[in-house]
C-alpha cells in the first residue's frame, strides 16, 4: 500500500471489530473443565508435533488461545500438563481394550476386537497414541510409570479372561496376554507408519488371525457344549 494511503473509514471499522472480537473470545472466560479440557486439545497438538523436548508453553498457550498466566493457573508446568495428557491418552486405550473384551464371550471374537481397538486408537487423528507408545520423554519416570501402567493394565484385563478360560496360572495368563497385546500395538504402529494400501479393518484382521491362531491352541478348561 503506497505512503500516505487513507483508508476508508468502513475498512478501518472492520478492522478494529475484527481485532475487537478476537480479543474478545481470546480473553472469553470458560468454566474449568471446558478450560482445562481446551488446554489439553491444545496442548496434544503440540506435543504430538513437536514432542516434549521442542515444545514449549509459549506455543501451547498461542494454539490454545489463551496467555500463559491462564495456562499456568491450571498445570504449574510442562510436565505436569505432558502427564495429565498422558493419563487421558492412557484411559481411553484401557477402556477400548475392556470395551471389547465385553462385547462378546465368544474369545475368536474378543481376539479381533482387541486388535482393532489397538488400531483405531493409533488410526486417531489427533495422534495420542504417540503419547504412550512412541514418548521422547520415557527416561522421566513419572511418564515411563504410566506408560508401564497403560501396557500393564491392558495386559491384565485379557489375562483375566484367558486364566478364566484355560486355567492357565496367573503368571502364565499374564504372559500371554502382554504377548498378544504387544503384537497387537507393534502392528498397529508399523501399519499407520508406512501408510499401507491394506485398508484398516483388513489389516486388523490379519493380526488378530495371526494372534488366535497361537492363542486357540490352548485348551479351555471347560470346552463348549
Amino acid at each position: 500500500m503506497p505512503p500516505g494511503t487513507v483508508l476508508p473509514m468502513a475498512v478501518v471499522q472492520d478492522a478494529q471489530d475484527a481485532r475487537t472480537i478476537a480479543s474478545a473470545v481470546r480473553g472469553q472466560r470458560l468454566p474449568r473443565r471446558e478450560r482445562r479440557a481446551q488446554l489439553l486439545d491444545a496442548a496434544r497438538d503440540v506435543f504430538v508435533a513437536q514432542g516434549y523436548h521442542a515444545a514449549a508453553m509459549d506455543d501451547i498457550a498461542e494454539a490454545a488461545g489463551v496467555s500463559k498466566p491462564v495456562l499456568y493457573q491450571h498445570f504449574p508446568g510442562k510436565l505436569e500438563l505432558y502427564l495429565a495428557l498422558l493419563d487421558a491418552s492412557s484411559d481411553a486405550l484401557i477402556a477400548a481394550v475392556e470395551e471389547a473384551l465385553a462385547q462378546t464371550s465368544d474369545n475368536k471374537l474378543r481376539v479381533q476386537a482387541t486388535v482393532q481397538a489397538y488400531f483405531d486408537f493409533v488410526d486417531d487423528p489427533g495422534g495420542a497414541f504417540r503419547l504412550i507408545f512412541e514418548s521422547d520423554l520415557t527416561n522421566e519416570s513419572a511418564v515411563r510409570e504410566r506408560v508401564d501402567r497403560t501396557n500393564d493394565a491392558c495386559a491384565a484385563l485379557v489375562s483375566k479372561v484367558i486364566a478364566e478360560d484355560t486355567g492357565l496360572t496367573e503368571a502364565e495368563a499374564l504372559l500371554l496376554a502382554a504377548g498378544l497385546t504387544g503384537q497387537a500395538q507393534t502392528a498397529a504402529r508399523r501399519w499407520l507408519r508406512d501408510g499401507s494400501d491394506i485398508p484398516k479393518a483388513d489389516a486388523a484382521s490379519l493380526v488378530s488371525i495371526l494372534s488366535w491362531r497361537g492363542i486357540s491352541r490352548i485348551p479351555l478348561s471347560h470346552p463348549p457344549v
